[in-house]
């Protein structure tokens, strides 16, 4: 599976190409996207913010904001748990829009933000599965600013969070 990282040299933070893309090449292989799949993460390096844009699925191209890769502690510093955390959240919901099974959810713009909250939870619970950090409390905290600060939204979030593989559709209507 081959990844490609752009640009091939950073000259406002201090990121190193290879070890994005070693990082990325793993995350690949342990979601299981498809064998050969092209993936491609164009990182712009102008800017702190963090916004991560998927621009296609084949070849599946991510648009990153360089903060999204940052250190908090250390600006301008690659943070590996930072990479894992953005791309495996990224990489897994790639996965789930690639599989017929899964249904077919609206384009990231028309996802409502209720909906996405619980896909990025659904994401972030089989991230941490592989054996990788995922803030299960931080996660939890904005599911719950999402949902509601109940019993029923714990639930919900629980079952999202521990499931391996949900449909679209099973995902939505856990969150009504």
């Amino acid at each position: 599976m081959p990844v490609s990282v752009s640009p091939d040299t950073f000259t406002l933070v201090d990121f190193d190409p290879a070890a994005i893309a070693e990082t990325a090449e793993e995350l690949v292989g342990q979601v299981g996207l498809p064998a050969g799949l092209d993936v491609r993460i164009t990182i712009d390096e102008r800017t702190p913010l963090g916004r991560v844009t998927v621009e296609s699925l084949e070849p599946l191209v991510l648009r990153i904001e360089g903060g999204a890769f940052e250190d908090p502690k250390r600006p301008r510093q690659l943070s590996r748990a930072r990479v894992v955390d953005v791309l495996g959240l990224h990489l897994f919901q790639a996965r789930d829009r690639l599989d017929p099974a899964f249904g077919a959810p609206p384009v990231d713009a028309d996802v409502p933000i209720a909906h996405k909250v619980a896909w990025d939870t659904h994401a972030m619970g089989r991230v941490e599965r592989l054996g990788h950090p995922a803030q299960r409390q931080r996660r939890l905290y904005h599911f719950r600013n999402r949902h509601g600060f109940t019993d029923a939204a714990d639930a919900a979030f629980d079952r999202l969070w521990s499931a391996d593989r949900l449909s679209w559709p099973e995902l939505v209507e856990i969150v009504g």
